[in-house]
């Protein structure tokens, strides 16, 4: 039987960053791999907790960031879950956006016109 109340808790590795901060010059931080996290061009980090539970976070732009570095049980699994990403990414961006021609033919669209005259008001 298992107790409810146990958590069991997987250690997912460390990160370091090394990152350009206004005041302070370099910075060096080591954080848990689920405390980091790499979004629209910024590395987010998790600093801390406000009153109510929620997380307090830091968007470092990535311009300014010289490395991260992360230890990660198994770097292939990490390659993969990278891959992943990227190629659903890509899979829903050509959803929105599509890509090359009429998707039977493969050859390219002619845009629709529509003739519109000048109408009386």
């Amino acid at each position: 039987m298992v107790d409810d109340d146990l958590e069991i808790q997987r250690d997912l590795g460390e990160a370091t960053i090394v990152y350009e901060e206004p005041e302070e010059g370099t910075v060096k931080k080591t954080i848990p791999n689920e405390h980091i996290a790499y979004f629209q061009d910024h590395w987010i980090i998790k600093t801390d907790e406000d009153d109510g539970g929620n997380d307090i976070v830091r968007r470092i732009p990535s311009r300014r960031v010289h490395y991260v570095e992360r230890s990660v049980e198994e770097f292939e699994k990490e390659v993969e879950t990278l891959i992943d990403r990227v190629q659903s990414f890509a899979s829903e961006l050509q959803t929105k956006i599509p890509v090359g021609g009429d998707s039977a033919t493969d050859e390219p669209v002619d845009p629709h016109r529509i003739n519109v005259e000048e109408g009386e008001q």
